[in-house]
């Protein structure tokens, strides 16, 4: 049933897949027999602290996180990671950054106030529209840590191979793909990811680190709030964490399983942007901003021969009912948030859209 909802390829808050908003709609009122809302109850009562148990185990589960990673819900969304990584894995004050794209550059922004950060790559000189070759790079012996952005939500390009980080420590922030395709955890020293993309409600962070990477030593200004190990040694309940968004998350989790997990998930997400992308690489009008190899799944920027365009394409679509076909300011053009939720009917009804436009103009 559609209930009169709109194709929303906004780049988050995204949609969320309708059997679930159909659970939690149910539960809405009385949460299975306790009288209360999830949003009312305490984070300390029984059944809440089953709901995020559970959530971390269909999750361990969906990713095949090894015994030796801490899963962490963390309040915030993904802005305070920028923050959290450096003053946490920041041992010798020195990083490696890979720098492809508008969230990337934020991280870097962030860490610089920890440390000294070496843009060890860039795809800054083509206006990052593709992925650096990260297969050689120069990491001093000195770096803690090697630093990407896994899927940039913003540019829309997407890593394929990982970084050879030569056994440095790899985190990623992996806000706009997680849960998008099979992840091999062991390869990262630290993922995390906000969860209002591809999974959940706005305001908390996932974070999936390796036990050896969480230090007692803190500096002295690190708050304890922003200590991973608060948040490990109190299985993420140090203080009242983001109850309803992992009330939320621990559903789209088990749809995720029940859907056949993340390589099912990955065909759904291959054969959905393929209908996009094969429209955009056969139009005279419209043009895909990234190069082939690098393409995300999740977010695709698009532009028209002019800015003029670009916006009237935009107000169009509005009027189509279709929402948030705009490009982020920061680059202008159209972009489509195609994430799990998003149904191939959206992809499609999108595509026909484009090509009805495209016929008039």
């Amino acid at each position: 049933m559609n209930y009169g909802r709109t194709y929303n390829f906004s780049a988050g808050p995204a949609m969320m897949p309708e059997p679930v908003l159909e659970e939690i709609r149910d539960e809405m009122m009385n949460y299975r027999g306790s009288g209360m809302c999830v949003m009312e109850m305490s984070h300390r009562s029984k059944v809440f602290e089953e709901i995020i148990q559970e959530a971390e185990k269909d999750l361990r589960e969906l990713m095949n996180i090894p015994d030796n990673y801490k899963v962490l819900f963390i309040q915030g969304g993904g802005t305070v990671q920028f923050a959290m990584v450096p003053m946490n894995l920041m041992k010798n004050g020195k990083a490696c950054y890979i720098e492809t794209g508008a969230w990337s550059k934020k991280a870097i922004n962030e860490a610089k106030k920890y440390g000294e950060v070496i843009i060890a790559a860039s795809s800054k000189d083509k206006n990052f529209t593709y992925i650096p070759d990260c297969s050689d790079l120069d990491i001093p012996d000195d770096a803690d840590y090697v630093y990407i952005c896994e899927n940039e939500t913003i540019n829309g390009t997407t890593y394929y191979n990982l970084p050879n980080t030569k056994g440095k420590i790899l985190v990623s922030d992996q806000s706009s793909m997680f849960l998008s395709r099979p992840c091999n955890v062991s390869d990262y020293g630290l993922i995390w990811a906000g969860v209002q993309k591809n999974v959940g409600p706005a305001g908390l962070a996932i974070v999936i680190i390796r036990e050896d990477l969480i230090r007692e030593d803190l500096p002295a200004f690190v708050p304890t709030y922003l200590s991973y190990k608060t948040h490990a040694d109190a299985a993420s309940l140090y203080n009242t964490p983001n109850c309803w968004a992992i009330y939320c998350c621990g559903k789209v989790f088990k749809y995720l399983k029940k859907l056949g997990g993340l390589e099912a998930m990955n065909r759904i997400n291959e054969e959905k942007a393929a209908v996009l992308y094969d429209f955009l690489d056969n139009s005279k009008f419209f043009k895909a901003a990234v190069v082939k190899k690098d393409r995300s799944l999740m977010n695709v920027p698009f532009v028209t021969p002019s800015k003029e365009q670009d916006a009237d394409v935009v107000a169009a679509s509005k009027a189509a009912g279709f929402d948030n076909l705009k490009g982020h300011k920061s680059v202008g053009g159209l972009r489509a948030s195609i994430y799990n939720a998003m149904p191939k009917e959206g992809v499609e009804a999108l595509v026909a859209f484009l090509k009805d436009y495209e016929a008039k103009h």
